[in-house]
């Protein structure tokens, strides 16, 4: 494997955090999905759409996601780096397809154009499946920050690409969507080198160790995401300025590599020199495995007196979904993303609606905001698990009420109000997003995880379609007047004023929801903080006994 020797623990650990900085950058350019409204106006524009039909093709985009399904199948069969290049060679196809229909060098179908998105959507599950299952099994000590930090960088992802293309093409729409078709393949190439399951760690030492490379990546993840956000409030920059712009993305982008050399130089160098440290950290995960041991004894012989596991144990995908508490977590989560996906989608009209004739800048603000709602919410809600066992979902539930709170000020239409919400919207769906992808695995264990996390996936084609595709599109086509060529168009507040209502009304059901789940599984998250506080003493105690 090139650089890193797999026959040692220390050059294998490297390896490990090497995969993780290949996914990162995979998390940086897999979230082409929600980069709709930057060639939206022109897809509606060629072909002369109405809103409800290219709604539809918005829909059609996130309906490959229920074909998620199969990613979730295949990552319990298959190694990661086959489910990558599925991924990536499957975005080809259909960004390839919309990027030659965009420049006009082929001419397709209204259904064909269908089945082109629906691909597109269904390559980000493949790459978000090998990618998030992958490092929650091998972080599984960290999972809040895992799932933050990688959920994260999706949100990055839309602001990086439409930054690039604004730096480097002027906003053009085709140029853009072979940046989707490309770019991605060339991430996912290099993430099958090195990404691919690895032991986690095994004492709390190693685990205080690997907390504190997290906050090295989240402190990279917020220079990024402040950079990208200065970069949107620079008024027309001239080409050189575009092109130092991007140098210095790319080199920032790049700079998590030093994680896995310096883990890799700084372990290297200590090998085989601290005999008496080697001794005392043998003692302390022999008692550590001893403890979990008897544990997972007294957990197998309840196993043996009951015929569904408990939540928080190890389901099967059919157990899951024979739980209340799944159905409670799928439909609050399609409350979140499903309106969020809804403004997402239909941000460039919402935009021209209330008088904005470039629109780029709210799609970056909802991709940066949502890229800090992801990174927050994973660090902080780990935190609190661990300290205080306070429930996972209780954070979904917040955001709920904030996001309700934005669609009120969108609906009112106040001065500034498109981008108080689209700071709002990106920060709760990106809440909800990292939150509920680690309730899952932490509710009904990692051994279906793939299965299940895609499983709940299928809110977002869902959502689009409930929220995007029907409740948006149909009340802005009753609002707009008929244009000629046979599309339509909307000027004004009351455009979308209805539609917001009812997505607030949607919040407000799914923040009860999240009550509901947290009241039912605290039991779990006590479970994780009584663990988690008597790992920690058990070094200390044998660090006594080994002092006496």
């Amino acid at each position: 494997m090139g650089f890193f020797e797999r026959s040692s623990p220390v050059s294998s650990t490297a390896l490990k955090w090497l995969g993780f900085v290949a996914a990162v950058w995979v998390q940086c350019i897999s979230g082409n999905n929600y980069t709709f409204s930057n060639y939206s106006d022109a897809l509606k524009s060629l072909m002369n759409l109405t809103q409800v039909e290219l709604n539809n093709l918005s829909v059609a985009k996130d309906v490959g996601k229920a074909f998620g399904l199969l990613a979730g199948l295949a990552s319990d069969k298959f190694p990661t780096w086959l489910i990558l290049v599925i991924g990536a060679v499957e975005g080809l196809v259909g960004y390839g397809a919309q990027w030659l229909v965009v420049s006009e060098k082929i001419t397709l179908s209204y259904w064909q154009m269908c089945i082109f998105l629906c691909m597109g959507g269904n390559s980000t599950t493949w790459m978000n499946t090998a990618v998030l299952v992958t490092c929650i099994r091998n972080f599984r000590k960290n999972r809040g920050p895992v799932s933050g930090i990688l959920k994260g960088y999706v949100g990055l992802s839309t602001a990086i690409f439409t930054d690039l293309c604004a730096a480097l093409f002027y906003d053009d729409a085709a140029s853009f969507l072979l940046m989707l078709a490309v770019v991605p393949l060339g991430a996912c190439v290099i993430a099958a080198f090195f990404l691919h399951e690895a032991p986690p760690v095994a004492t709390s030492a190693e685990e205080q160790e690997e907390s504190r490379y997290f906050w090295v990546f989240n402190i990279v993840a917020v220079v990024v995401a402040v950079y990208l956000l200065a970069y949107d409030f620079i008024p027309s920059p001239n080409t050189v300025f575009s092109q130092v712009f991007v140098a210095v993305l790319l080199v920032l982008l790049a700079s998590p590599l030093g994680i896995p050399v310096y883990y890799f130089f700084k372990h290297r160098s200590g090998q085989g020199t601290d005999i008496e440290g080697q001794v005392r950290e043998h003692l302390l995960v022999k008692e550590e495995k001893e403890a979990t041991e008897s544990q997972d004894k007294v957990e197998e012989v309840a196993k043996e007196e009951k015929t569904m596991p408990l939540i928080g144990e190890e389901h099967l995908v059919f157990e899951a979904l024979r739980t209340a508490d799944f159905w409670v977590m799928f439909i609050s989560f399609l409350c979140g993303v499903g309106t969020g996906l809804a403004v997402m989608n239909n941000m460039g009209q919402i935009g021209l609606a209330l008088g904005y004739t470039d629109v780029s800048i709210f799609v970056s603000l909802t991709s940066i905001w949502g890229f800090f709602g992801r990174i927050i919410s994973g660090t902080v809600s780990e935190h609190f698990v661990k300290k205080a066992g306070t429930p996972r979902p209780l954070w979904n539930a917040a955001s709920q009420i904030v996001m309700a709170v934005g669609y009120v000020l969108m609906a009112l239409a106040v001065p500034g109000s498109l981008y108080i919400g689209s700071i709002v919207v990106g920060i709760c769906y990106g809440v909800r997003l990292a939150i509920t992808v680690t309730v899952a695995s932490e509710l009904f264990g990692l051994k279906y995880y793939g299965l299940i996390y895609n499983i709940l996936i299928l809110n977002l084609p869902l959502g689009s379609f409930l929220f995007s595709g029907l409740l948006a599109g149909v009340l802005y086509d009753m609002e707009a007047t008929a244009t000629t060529g046979g599309g339509n168009t909307c000027v004004g507040a009351h455009c979308y004023r209805l539609v917001f209502v009812v997505m607030a009304v949607a919040c407000i059901i799914g923040f009860g929801l999240d009550i509901l789940l947290s009241v039912r599984c605290k039991a779990v998250y006590a479970k994780i903080c009584a663990r988690n506080r008597s790992k920690k003493s058990l070094p200390n105690s044998r660090r006594r006994s080994v002092k006496d």
